[in-house]
């Protein structure tokens, strides 16, 4: 089995100090690695459309939730901040593919739905990304997926719960 970059790493660390606990290291530098490959590589699909990994991400959160979202809910759905999300609807409105209404009762409030084109793209793209991302994690089998989405979840848990609390 041929080491990670993260073992490397790690080696060098122990050289200049043997008795560093590198253990965290180990486990967040491969998460930190892992999530910086797939930042690259990911979301051809997404791509080939035009969009951006955060803007499909606001377009899954309206559809997911079959309802009009205000940017703030739509920023605690996609972890962004209420600038990111203005900037982001803004663009997706000027391609068509959401629709923003003002609330009847308080004009500082915006409802976001999709269009028809919106729900059309999400609808198309959706597939074409899960059928990509299973092909990202083809050289698992089964088992170690299972076993590596349910460690995930674990630690996510606990850092929701420990470091997200105040954010969500």
């Amino acid at each position: 089995m041929t080491d990670d970059i993260v073992a490397s790493v790690v080696r060098q660390w122990q050289a200049v100090d043997p008795d560093l606990d590198t253990g965290p290291m180990e486990i967040i530098g491969r998460i930190n690695r892992c999530a910086a490959l797939l930042q690259q590589a990911q979301d051809a699909p997404l791509r080939s459309a035009g969009l951006t990994r955060p803007e499909f991400d606001l377009l899954g959160a309206v559809r997911r939730t079959a309802r009009e979202l205000t940017p703030g809910e739509l920023a605690r759905e996609t972890f962004s901040s209420g600038a990111a999300v203005t900037k982001r609807l803004r663009a997706l409105q000027e391609r068509g593919l959401v629709d923003r209404r003002g609330d009847a009762r308080d004009r500082r409030v915006a409802h976001v739905r999709l269009t028809d084109a919106g729900r059309a793209l999400v609808d198309r793209l959706l597939p074409c990304q899960l059928a990509y991302e299973r092909s990202v994690l083809a050289g698992l089998d089964e088992r170690s997926r299972d076993e590596l989405g349910s460690r995930l979840s674990d630690l996510l848990v606990q850092l929701e719960g420990r470091l997200g609390g105040a954010g969500r």
